[in-house]
């Protein structure tokens, strides 16, 4: 058995944009942006979805959104979400980008928040 769970949304935005689209996002939805220690490709926009992780990434593709799922287990999630469909495209630091039906991006991570909010959140899988 593993965890997982809807964990992040993240906008994609070409590196030019990352201010400019922080700002928007951030006035947008009434949240103050904040750069990521550590992580100077995100910016968060704390507060923006309540138990969720919102960041503006900058990214040297298109414009767009994507998902990551956190999990106990990720290669377990990566064989769950293949099962449903999802096709995985790429690996990179510990992080399984996929492409679901349809076409949208996703990445499964490995658990990145706090234990108690994981274990409160996240759904049991056989």
């Amino acid at each position: 058995m593993h965890r997982s769970r809807l964990s992040t949304l993240l906008i994609d935005v070409a590196p030019e944009d990352a201010e400019p689209a922080a700002a928007f996002w951030s006035s947008a939805v009434g949240v103050a942006a904040h750069p990521v220690p550590g992580e100077p490709q995100f910016t968060g926009l704390l507060g923006a979805i309540p138990g969720m992780v919102v960041a503006i990434q900058s990214v040297q593709d298109e414009p767009r959104y994507h998902l990551d799922i956190e999990t106990d287990d990720v290669a377990a999630e990566v064989a769950r979400l293949t099962g449903l469909g999802a096709v995985e495209i790429a690996v990179w630091q510990g992080c399984h980008t996929m492409r679901a039906p349809g076409g949208q991006l996703l990445c499964v991570i490995p658990q990145h928040s706090a234990a108690e909010d994981f274990d409160r959140l996240a759904t049991t899988w056989p």
